[in-house]
Parts: C-alpha cells; sequence; structure tokens
C-alpha cells in the first residue's frame, strides 16, 4: 500500500470516527486535514491559509444576510400571510391544505432559502392544522418535508452559495441562483401532482372560503412580504445589482416592513431576532473555514483525480457516469448534513463532471444541490424528515410509505434535470446571463 492510500484512509477515517463520537463538523474536519497533513509533512501554514482565504470571499457575505431577512420575516409573521394568500389561491381544491402547504414552501422558500427552516416554521402551524381538518399524519408530513426542498432550489439558496465558493472556480453566484428558479418551480407543480391525487383519493376535505372583502386585504398583506424575493430575483437577473448586495437591501426591506408597516416585531424584539442568527453563522462559516483545509488536503492526495480515473474506467459514456454519481450523491445525502456534504464533495465531482464529462458547471450546481436535497427528506440522517416527524409526534418509519409517490416525482426531476439542460439553463441563457 502506497503512503498515498494510507493519508487518504487516514484522513476519511479520522473523520468517520470524530463523526461517529460526535465531534461538531466544523472540528472533525480540522482536525482530519491536520492529522493527514501531519502524517504527509503537509505545511501546518498552509492549511490555515486555506481557511483564512476562504473566509476572504465577497459571496459569502451574502449567507449573514439571507438568515437575517429569513429571521426577521418569520419572526414577523410574514408566513401566517403566505399561507393566507395561498389559501386564497388553491384553497377550494380537493386536499387544498397540503397544496397551500406546496405553494407556501415555494414562496417562503424564496425567502428563507432553507428546507429545515421550511420545515420547522410552516410545519409547526400548518402539519397540526392538516391534521385538525381531517389530514393523515404521514401525508400531512410529507407534504411538508418534500416541499420544503422547494427552498433549497428558489433564490436566494444558501446551498447554492456553498456549491460556488466550493467549486472554486469562479461562477457567478448571480447566474447561478436564477438557474435553480425554474427547476423549483417545477418540484412545485411535481409535488403538487400526488398530492391532489391521494388527496382525491382519500377525500380529503376543502378548505374555508374567504369573504369578498378580505381577499384584496390577504393579497396586499402578502404582496410587501414578497417584496424580499423580488429585491432578490430582480436585483440579481438584471444586473442592478450583484447576490450580495441584492442579500443586503433584502434584510433591510425585511426590517423595514415589520417594523415600520406590519409593525409585528418592535426595536426589542428585532435585535433578538438578529442576535438569535449569530450562532448559525458562526457554525457556517467555521464549517466553510474547515471544509477548506479538508479539501486542500484531499487535493494534495489526488482524490478528485483518483476518483475520475476510477469512474472512466467503469465505462465510457459520459451519461453512464453521470448516472453513477447521481447514485453516488443520493447515497451520499442519506447520511450527511447538507451543507457540509456540499462543501466536501464539490471539490472531488466538480472536476469529474465539469473537466472529464464536460456538463456545464451551472447545470451541474442545480443537479448536486438537488440530489443532496433529497437526502433532507430520507433516512437515516434526513433532517428535515426528522423534523416533520417530531412535530406530527408520529415515529419516522410509520411515515415513509406516504413518501413514496413523492420520492418517485423528485427522482424523475433529477433525471430530467440532469439530461435536459435546458430547464435549468434556459431562464439564464434568454435572460442573457449565459
Amino acid at each position: 500500500m502506497t503512503e498515498s492510500s494510507i493519508a487518504i484512509m487516514i484522513l476519511f477515517g479520522t473523520l468517520i470516527v470524530l463523526m461517529f463520537i460526535r465531534i461538531p463538523i466544523a472540528f472533525s474536519l480540522g482536525i482530519s486535514a491536520v492529522v493527514t497533513a501531519l502524517y504527509m509533512d503537509i505545511p501546518l501554514m498552509n492549511l490555515f491559509m486555506k481557511m483564512v482565504t476562504s473566509l476572504q470571499n465577497f459571496v459569502i457575505v451574502a449567507c449573514p444576510f439571507f438568515v437575517i431577512m429569513a429571521q426577521v420575516m418569520g419572526d414577523g409573521g410574514i408566513t401566517k400571510r403566505l399561507m393566507k394568500f395561498c389559501n386564497l389561491i388553491v384553497g377550494r381544491i380537493h386536499g387544498g391544505t397540503a397544496l397551500v402547504n406546496i405553494l407556501v414552501s415555494m414562496l417562503f422558500g424564496g425567502i428563507s432559502g432553507s428546507s429545515t427552516a421550511d420545515v420547522s416554521s410552516i410545519g409547526s402551524m400548518l402539519i397540526p392544522a392538516m391534521v385538525d381538518e381531517g389530514y393523515d399524519a404521514d401525508y400531512s408530513v410529507a407534504v411538508t418535508v418534500t416541499s420544503s426542498l422547494e427552498g433549497v432550489m428558489i433564490p436566494p439558496s444558501q446551498n447554492m452559495l456553498y456549491y460556488a465558493v466550493a467549486s472554486a472556480s469562479g461562477i457567478s453566484i448571480s447566474t447561478l441562483l436564477i438557474c435553480g428558479f425554474t427547476p423549483g418551480v417545477l418540484l412545485t407543480l411535481g409535488l403538487a401532482v400526488p398530492a391532489y391525487i391521494v388527496a382525491r383519493k382519500r377525500n380529503y376535505p376543502l378548505s374555508e372560503k374567504f369573504p369578498r372583502g378580505e381577499r384584496l386585504k390577504v393579497t396586499l398583506d402578502a404582496m410587501l412580504g414578497l417584496g424580499a424575493i423580488i429585491i432578490v430575483v430582480v436585483g440579481i437577473t438584471f444586473g442592478i445589482c450583484s447576490a450580495t448586495e441584492s442579500a443586503s437591501l433584502a434584510a433591510v426591506y425585511a426590517i423595514a416592513i415589520t417594523l415600520l408597516f406590519y409593525r409585528s416585531l418592535n426595536f426589542k424584539q428585532m435585535i433578538k431576532a438578529i442576535k438569535a442568527v449569530t450562532p448559525i453563522m458562526s457554525m457556517s462559516l467555521a464549517i466553510i473555514a474547515a471544509s477548506n483545509a479538508f479539501s486542500y488536503v484531499m487535493t494534495s492526495l489526488r482524490v478528485p483525480t483518483l476518483l475520475a480515473e476510477f469512474l472512466l474506467k467503469l465505462s465510457s459514456n459520459n451519461n453512464v457516469i453521470m448516472l453513477l454519481m447521481l447514485v453516488l450523491m443520493l447515497i451520499l445525502g442519506c447520511f450527511m448534513d447538507m451543507g457540509v456534504l456540499i462543501l466536501l464533495s464539490t471539490p472531488i465531482l466538480y472536476p469529474i463532471a465539469v473537466n472529464s464529462l464536460g456538463w456545464n458547471p451551472y447545470q451541474f450546481g442545480v443537479i448536486l444541490v438537488f440530489a443532496f436535497a433529497i437526502g433532507l427528506c430520507t433516512p437515516p440522517v434526513g433532517t428535515s424528515l426528522f423534523i416533520g416527524c417530531k412535530i406530527a409526534n408520529i415515529p419516522v418509519e410509520s411515515s415513509i410509505k406516504a413518501f413514496l409517490p413523492f420520492y418517485i416525482i423528485m427522482l424523475i426531476l433529477l433525471i430530467l434535470f440532469t439530461y435536459i439542460p435546458a430547464l435549468s439553463l434556459g431562464l439564464p441563457t434568454a435572460l442573457g446571463l449565459l
């Protein structure tokens, strides 16, 4: 066995052991990188420089602004207003509350950019409400958890930012975010199909009808909340501002409307909401720094090259190799946190997909993020799945059967996003971004 092979075993073996004994992931990544660097006589200063320079990236500044925007608008009651608006649109269809759930996840996803935030906020309100209306708990969880993935795809998406940073290729984060818009909408429409079919089959109830005089008020209330999404999407799409600048403007807008228009938060509550996101951002930045040190060691050991050579030996057909990579991503997504997985796997898989197979880097970003997102609602580690089941107070194993039609739709969409580039690249191309 070569020295390089032993070093690779030390790198990943140390990481697995540390994660197994529940050492925080940032420390696990950092310690694994340091131990392997010591074995290979890689200067530790190189690792520390990688950690520091990885945080000196203007794109990363967008993350705290997006998180602040989501926290403020969530605490400010935007979610409830969006739910009322969605109920106004689709509530009178069979299984209307389920369709409201799916639609509001698309709108809220454009605010939070996070699946777990979606399930925690929307799920805590809609899952009990659906059960009270007569929906089965497993169906309610399945709809809530799978629809929360829309926030991972639709701008602003924190995970798209992680992919852009981890690829280290200089791709435009603004263009990448727009690439996720059409797939996010298609995911919304796709999930609505099994939700409606099951609702008709089980004869789930219709939602209450809104009085005519209340409809305009509900619409205007929701439009103010959706202004943050408009700032991000329009600002990025038409080149008015960068992703980071649009994130900061959206955060200021969120603070302004919750303080001055809705008056749902006072100044003291606003400061509390902003303080609440500090631990989240500290953890994210620590993971980004540690993952860059880990990736540096992986690159030094030629891990991406060795994996590429292995895959290319299995088949000479690019489509077959990409299919194998999809299976690998789906499996990995079942066992690791999504953000960490993107930061770890992108430096390995990106060179294979883009350099060896010739895939478009933006399309591959959509594929990778969506494949890992599916892992959020699959056991044994699916974060969103466990949150949804906890809210409904049901065991995970009893909910899996209800997820099956939604899993099928998501897998079909993943194949379509992979082999039909226009689904992710069409909109940015039409807007002149590609």
